[in-house]
């Protein structure tokens, strides 16, 4: 597979677990080709036409030579120059990186992760809160977010990596829908009565379970375990933390209990001051699940994958662990095992 094909093959499985569904991905898509259609021709030099066929902003093809057929990728959650001049090392060494994918974004990615929030608001219209108040405050929230990426020195990693020549994509979005679905379609499974249940639920995830052993495992930070779960909304996906203000808007509208990464101490004053139930998976070890099952497909096609930069690496093809900071075997064995 080449680079293009990677990222492709991202998108496609990113869609699909999408919580919004095809329909709403599709009606988003054409409405951004109509945006592009009745722009200013001397403004459509502006526009990112990336947003025509990938209805995700913070997830994009950084670096790519065109020519590369990826064999070996290192892969983590946060990619910073150290870690691009660790792939420039590899290859030196010898065991050729053909590509390096981060999950959070950098670059253009970043500058449009505020964009990528719009996916939350869809969410919380299927689940019976109405629109208008559901895009009002998300919207207050998309800015703030907007505001605090503005500032940053968003392609100091890019350029590090084209200077080396080092293949570079992100999949944020495209990684938190799978992990999104793989949780949601566990609960709908497992039916748990109790906010212990999930808890004990999520501990089956060898993600999570490795990090428990680190101190960092699930935690119920609002609520009791004994509780009984209700209504539940799982926040694994949407670009960043929502508004504060939503979780009186979801506790009237009947939600009892929440399974997220992470969650601001802001927003779980809020939950809590309106009884809410909150479980926090945690924030590495749900990001890790979500590039694992992507990063599963690649090594079906045959692509090795060596973990750094805080990804617990949990192959389902072998069922073997490679945390990113037991990097000692690093090219003895495939996968870095």
């Amino acid at each position: 597979m080449h680079v293009k094909q990677i990222f492709e093959l991202g998108l496609k499985r990113g869609m699909e677990a999408d919580p919004r569904g095809k329909k709403v991905i599709a009606r988003n898509l054409a409405r951004q080709q109509k945006e592009y259609d009745d722009l200013k021709p001397s403004h459509k030099k502006y526009f990112d036409l990336d947003r025509l066929t990938n209805p995700y902003p913070d997830c994009a093809i950084h670096v790519d030579n065109g020519k590369t057929a990826v064999r070996r990728v290192l892969a983590g959650i946060d990619i910073s120059a150290a870690e691009i001049l660790l792939a420039s090392q590899l290859n030196e060494r010898g065991q050729t990186i053909d590509l390096v994918i981060s999950h959070h974004p950098v670059g253009k990615a970043l500058v449009n992760l505020h964009q990528v929030m719009e996916l939350t608001a869809d969410v919380y219209e299927q689940e019976g809160i109405p629109i208008h108040v559901a895009e009002k405050i998300m919207e207050e929230r998309r800015k703030e977010v907007g505001r605090g990426v503005h500032p940053l020195n968003q392609f100091q990693v890019i350029d590090m990596a084209k200077i080396l020549g080092i293949n570079f994509i992100s999949t944020h979005t495209i990684t938190d829908n799978m992990v999104d679905k793989f949780i949601r379609d566990m609960l709908y499974t497992v039916k748990p009565e109790q906010v212990q249940d999930i808890i004990d639920m999520l501990l089956t995830i060898p993600e999570y379970d490795t990090a428990n052993h680190f101190g960092s495992g699930p935690r119920i930070v609002s609520g009791s375990p004994h509780h009984r779960i209700g209504k539940f909304m799982v926040e694994m996906t949407g670009g960043t933390n929502p508004s504060s203000k939503v979780y009186q808007e979801l506790s009237q509208y009947g939600f009892s209990t929440i399974v997220g990464m992470h969650m601001k101490d802001e927003s779980l004053t809020k939950a809590e001051k309106h009884y809410m139930n909150v479980i926090i998976a945690g924030h590495m070890s749900s990001d890790s699940l979500g590039m694992n099952l992507f990063l599963d497909e690649l090594e079906k096609q045959g692509i090795e994958v060596i973990p750094c930069g805080g990804l617990i690496r949990i192959s389902r093809n072998t069922q073997k662990s490679t945390d990113s900071a037991d990097s000692r075997s690093v090219g003895k064995k495939k996968g870095g095992k």
